[in-house]
């Protein structure tokens, strides 16, 4: 069995992604925007991170250092403000289909009555849910 790294998440030995190389470089830039590593020494262990082959030697370069969630690393939260931008987009998506089949369905049964126009009963469950949608692009939706 192959040694486990610290984090507890898989043998310290396992290959590693050009992905974790990048999550592994931007801790390193937080340490050195916060003055725990000198340029010299920023520079020195950015090199051996993009170097790196297994976790282990990652591991090693930010073992010194204070742990960063991974939420808030750049990279990760970028990819979370896209994950969000495209569900909430979906919303809106389904909000218009839902809209055109009401109206759909308001039009035929306006059309099918001899009373003439009936009211535009869509406008309630068309216009609450998108206030709501309204409402998140301004206060956002705050779940963890």
């Amino acid at each position: 069995m192959g040694e486990q790294n610290e984090a507890g998440d898989g043998p310290a030995l396992v290959r590693v992604s050009d992905a974790e190389r990048q999550e592994t470089a931007e801790r390193l830039k937080l340490a050195h925007d916060e003055g725990r590593l000198s340029l010299i020494e920023y520079d020195q262990r950015l090199q051996d991170a993009y170097a790196a082959t297994v976790r282990s030697e990652l591991d090693a370069l930010v073992a010194d250092l204070p742990a960063v969630p991974r939420s808030a690393l750049p990279t990760v939260r970028a990819e979370t403000a896209e994950v969000k931008k495209a569900e909430y987009l979906g919303e809106w998506r389904s909000w218009a289909g839902v809209a055109v089949l009401l109206t759909g369905i308001w039009l035929v049964t306006a059309i099918a009555s001899d009373d003439g126009w009936p009211f535009f009963w869509p406008v309630f469950p068309i216009g609450i849910w998108g206030a709501i949608l309204v409402a998140q692009l301004f206060w956002g939706d705050e779940r963890p």
